[in-house]
């Protein structure tokens, strides 16, 4: 349950497409903003069922909040492309499409191969290579211990320090547009995939390259890794039943 919050007064405005939205009081911003988050957690994490209908009363309940703050957080996360909303059904999570995930991950491995491109040509200092090898230790440590939710983690890790570390704004904003939906996908399949040991070693001949400055090596041993990882997930998702994503 979320905390609780004086109660606000808000009105709506016009925006720019013509449709009406609220304008929230300060508490119901920040209420409002906490209940966004733990929406998108339990999206991602794939907690709340895709293709139900959750209606509002429902929402409220579960959440211990109001409806003013949720119907605010229900319209940024349709606008993110993760829910869409239907006037007296409620929200319904979307599923994940194999062929949105396909194209997502082509333009996620051109960027990221990008990056690593990048980072092998202007070489890392001791101290970030030390930041991508921590995490290629996590994830070992992770297989040993079959806990492929830390795997993951550890492996999400390791991509978004590739995007942090080639200090790219752009590069990175674009990525991080398509995240939540990889991110969706990859922990809806990771109960079905085999033990990802031949990514683990992926990512440090990765880093090894990038030591080296082998730029073109390093992108490619990405690439490869990428595209191979891409596939494994698309063909899962494509074997699921309708409704499982």
């Amino acid at each position: 349950m979320l905390p609780a919050t004086d109660a606000h007064t808000s009105s709506p405005i016009a925006q720019q497409d013509g449709t009406l939205a609220l304008t929230l009081a300060p508490g119901d911003q920040l209420l409002s903003a906490k209940t966004y988050i733990a929406l998108k957690e339990m999206i991602l994490s794939n907690r709340l069922t895709t293709g139900v209908y959750y209606l509002e009363r429902e929402l409220s309940d579960l959440l211990g909040i109001s409806r003013t703050p949720l119907k605010e957080a229900l319209v940024r996360l349709e606008r993110e492309g993760l829910i869409t909303i239907q006037p007296r059904h409620g929200m319904k999570v979307l599923p994940i499409s194999a062929d949105d995930m396909a194209e997502i991950y082509q333009v996620i491995a051109a960027l990221e191969c990008e990056a690593v491109r990048s980072l092998a040509s202007r070489g890392l200092p001791a101290s970030e290579i030390a930041q991508l090898e921590a995490s290629t230790q996590q994830m070992e440590a992770a297989l040993k211990n079959d806990t492929l939710e830390e795997w993951a983690a550890a492996d999400e890790s390791f991509h978004r320090l590739l995007i942090d570390l080639c200090h790219n704004s752009r590069l990175k904003s674009t990525v991080l547009m398509f995240w939540d939906q990889a991110h969706r996908a990859r922990y809806l399949t990771l109960n079905f995939r085999e033990k990802p040991t031949d990514s683990t070693k992926d990512h440090q001949r990765v880093v090894d390259a990038i030591k080296s400055g082998d730029a073109a090596l390093a992108s490619r041993i990405h690439q490869e890794h990428r595209i191979k990882g891409g596939q494994v997930m698309i063909n899962i998702l494509r074997r699921l039943p309708q409704g499982s994503s």
